[in-house]
């Protein structure tokens, strides 16, 4: 029951913890029930992940004999990508700063 496959997704311009909020949700799911949840989670992140669960479904299935019914979200997880620094001018001359950040999305499936 070794890994099956896995996808990285790098530089994902929404804030990594938006994006663990999706990842959490299907951890430890089955593949065909994580992408059914996934059509109904209505967040920015839900499409991206989808996506890479699909891809990571098509390495495995391409890679080696791999029962799709059997594969399962073993792990996700999301690292902090680059930065944008930007400034926002507020009132007297004065400047706010604003983090635009990015995040790394790495998504593992297994077969049980």
């Amino acid at each position: 029951m070794a890994e099956a496959s896995r996808v990285v997704l790098r530089n994902i311009r929404i804030a990594p913890r938006k994006v663990r909020l999706v990842v959490e949700l299907v951890k430890g799911k089955r593949v065909q029930y994580a992408l059914d949840l996934l059509k109904l989670t209505n967040k920015r992140a839900a499409p991206i992940v989808y996506k890479m669960i699909q891809s990571a479904i098509a390495n495995a299935t391409n890679k080696a004999t791999v029962d799709v019914d059997r594969l399962i979200v073993s792990e996700g997880f999301v690292d902090g990508g680059t930065t944008l620094k930007r400034w926002l001018p507020r009132a007297q001359g004065r400047a706010t700063g604003i983090l635009k950040r990015s995040s790394h999305v790495t998504i593992k499936l297994k077969e049980i």
